[in-house]
């Protein structure tokens, strides 16, 4: 007789069946914009989740892709549909999957990692040299239905709101940019006051910062980083962040800047603001190349300069999680539009004007 183990497969568990397509927003061509196209609803595969989506943010990469930079041209190989922060109903479970179950609410981490290469294995898989990206390499969540791996999906907080739950990735990033160095009882700044810069505002005073200053070219996000209850919000066209900021700290300077613009003169002004020894941590990409008095903002200082990507796997996620289930991290004021998906371009047109925070998409046959 043998004593072999039998192996049992888990089966496939589904919802109710679905339709064969489905709208989404794609990007179909290799120029500026997307379309709403009718495409085959995707298939759950093995060590997958097919999801229901509820709720979808828009990105500052889904400009970038909607208008066609030279980013997007080097990256996205049309057709693709969009979205890379969603929140899902769990409707399909593929082989081998057990830790969800049908009818759950996730949230996505949007970075699919190989698990094999050097970054991976040393715990660093959030700069994985072979990541490809939902809604950007993958078909995302803009959409009715979204297949993921379900290693990559996040049983959701249950006191938070859907709103809440779609920006949970780009939460993250703001979580990551502020748990990046010291927080409790620091001085802090957030050069640009974009979503995630509006994000960090709330993760860094949830986190015990002393103090939190925020800086942006535009009054209505510096209204918003009001409403984020920074203490004290800066213009950078007055060209004071310096002054204002060792005014603030009796002459000390920051123990650590959250750089979200990738504007010059930011990261300039922002090691200029630091203490000997602080900490600057880069989110904000620069447009391009350019010189910076190294010897006297970052080496004579002793200032430790943190690039940070993404989200850490999933560290981050259970520092987000525990911030917002604890009630203690409110981003509420950041999400200023939620529409229907099929006004895709609308809210493309107020973040490229500048005239919105976090804008989230309700996508067909939701409530909104």
């Amino acid at each position: 007789m043998s004593t072999t183990p039998v192996t049992r497969e888990t089966p496939r568990a589904s919802a109710a069946p679905r339709a064969r397509t489905m709208r989404a927003v794609v990007k179909g061509k290799a120029a500026p914009g997307a379309e709403i196209r009718e495409v085959p609803t995707p298939v759950c595969g093995p060590d997958q989740l097919l999801l229901k989506v509820k709720r979808a943010g828009v990105c500052g990469t889904d400009l970038h892709i909607h208008g066609w930079d030279r980013w997007s041209q080097e990256r996205i190989r049309p057709p693709v549909t969009l979205g890379h922060e969603f929140v899902g109903e769990v409707i399909e479970r593929g082989q081998g999957v057990t830790e969800f179950q049908l009818g759950e609410r996730v949230a996505c981490e949007s970075h699919i990692v190989c698990n094999h290469c050097l970054a991976c294995r040393t715990g660093n898989a959030h700069v994985c040299e072979n990541t490809r990206i939902l809604g950007v390499d993958v078909n995302g969540g803009f959409a009715e239905y979204v297949a993921v791996p379900a290693v990559n999906a996040w049983r959701c907080p249950a006191n938070i709101s859907i709103e809440v739950a779609a920006v949970m990735e780009p939460l993250g990033n703001a979580v990551h940019t502020a748990f990046a160095g010291p927080i409790s009882g620091c001085n802090l700044a957030v050069t640009g006051c974009g979503p995630i810069g509006l994000f960090a505002i709330g993760a860094a005073r949830a986190a015990g910062a002393a103090r939190v200053f925020a800086s942006d070219i535009s009054p209505y996000r510096l209204d918003l980083a009001r409403r984020m209850n920074a203490d004290a919000v800066f213009d950078a066209r007055e060209g004071d962040f310096v002054q204002r900021c060792l005014e603030l700290t009796g002459g000390a300077g920051l123990d650590g800047v959250l750089e979200m613009s990738g504007n010059e003169s930011a990261m300039r002004d922002g090691l200029a603001a630091l203490r000997a020894g602080g900490r600057l941590s880069l989110l904000g990409l620069p447009p391009e190349p350019f010189a910076l008095d190294w010897s006297r903002l970052v080496i004579f200082k002793g200032v430790t300069i943190r690039g940070i990507i993404g989200r850490r796997m999933y560290e981050t996620w259970y520092q987000m999680h525990n911030l917002l289930s604890s009630g203690r991290l409110d981003i509420h004021p950041a999400i200023t539009h939620v529409m229907p998906m099929e006004k895709f371009e609308d809210a493309i047109a107020l973040l490229g004007a500048g005239k919105a925070g976090k804008v989230v998409l309700v996508p067909w046959g939701e409530e909104g």
